[in-house]
This record gives structure tokens, sequence and C-alpha cells, in this order.
């Protein structure tokens, strides 16, 4: 399984925290720490870190560079 955070989005409000603790951590005040490759078990958890997200900074699945480059790859 693969999850990317768009960290630019992400204002650290910390509900994916509060969702699956094992994933993402919050250190500091704003600064989130996340596992990019979390074991498959966790894909209830951490669908529903995404889901709580209120910027929805959190993709689930290919990051953004990776759907691009799979559509240059096929010609799309």
């Amino acid at each position: 399984m693969k999850i990317t955070v768009d960290l630019n989005r992400c204002q650290g409000y910390g509900q994916c925290c509060f969702a699956d603790p094992k994933v993402f951590q919050l250190h500091g005040e704003e600064a989130l720490e996340y596992d990019p490759s979390p074991s498959d078990e966790r894909r209830l958890q951490i669908i529903r870190a995404a889901k709580a997200c209120p910027v929805q900074a959190i993709y689930i699945g290919e990051s953004f560079e990776e759907q691009e480059e799979r559509s240059k790859a096929h010609g799309e």
C-alpha cells in the first residue's frame, strides 16, 4: 500500500493521527510525519484517516507524479 500526503495542503489539524496513530504522527505544532508504505493490514484505518482530513491532503495509491508518468508512458 502506498500513501502520499500533500504537505503544502496539510494544515496540521491532526485528524489523521487520531484515525491511525501508527502511520501518522504530529511533531511540534504542525510537522506531520507519516509512513508512505504502510502494510495493507492498515488499509481501513488509512481510509478513515484520509476521509477525516479536513483539507483532503491524503492520497491513497499512486502519487500525482506517478499518475502523470503512467499517463505519459501510455501516450495519454
